[in-house]
């Protein structure tokens, strides 16, 4: 069910601004059971869940997630919300009315911000030139060694950059510690990463 959504997504970005092929791209997403039609209504409501609150972030949780500690989804899951993308009662994060239209409009499901390098690259782009060494500022993070470079760790550091620009841009601290997932051990593959990751592209 996740690859469809994933390749329903991908085709509501290419008939927005096209009327004309809408309608079937809106009959392929509700057969696939998505309740996300941003794409080309983008204030429709979404049946948000309960648990669409982002997840409080600190100087522990940020380390643990450069160190391969977390499921990538998890790490998705820290930026999904601060863009304003919200769970549907099925359970998928969808873009909602509070979500900028370039997000909406390019991903309006689950941007995938460590398995897809679109997603990743337009996370890049949207950070501010001044926060880009918050990493190095921040967590003291001069990067991965030469033998650590997958995509999943880049993609990661990222992630974690785009994190610590949102709190500067709100004038909000980093606490040092604060609430953890349960934290997995390191992948024996760095490159397939932790049991139920996506295969990375």
């Amino acid at each position: 069910m996740a690859a469809l959504l994933h390749r329903q997504g991908r085709h509501l970005r290419s008939v927005v601004g096209h009327p004309e092929r809408s309608s079937g791209a809106l009959r392929a997403v509700a057969a696939a059971g998505s309740s996300c039609w941003v794409a080309l209504q983008p204030f429709a409501a979404v049946d948000a869940a309960p648990d669409s609150a982002p997840h409080p972030l600190s100087r522990e949780l940020l380390e643990a997630v450069l160190a391969d500690r977390t499921s990538d989804r998890f790490v998705c899951e820290l930026v999904w919300p601060r863009l304003g993308y919200a769970r549907d009662a099925a359970g998928r994060w969808c873009a909602g009315p509070s979500t900028e239209a370039r997000w909406r409009e390019a991903f309006p499901v689950e941007p995938q911000f460590i398995a897809e390098r679109p997603p990743s690259v337009a996370l890049t782009r949207s950070i501010a030139k001044e926060h880009k060494q918050l990493l190095k500022e921040q967590l003291a993070f001069a990067g991965y060694r030469i033998g650590e470079l997958y995509p999943r760790r880049t993609r990661r550091a990222t992630a974690v950059n785009w994190l610590l620009a949102h709190l500067a841009e709100r004038g909000e601290p980093l606490p040092e510690a604060g609430p953890l997932p349960p934290l997995l051990e390191m992948p024996a593959d760095p490159v397939a990463g932790h049991p139920g990751d996506l295969p990375v592209r």
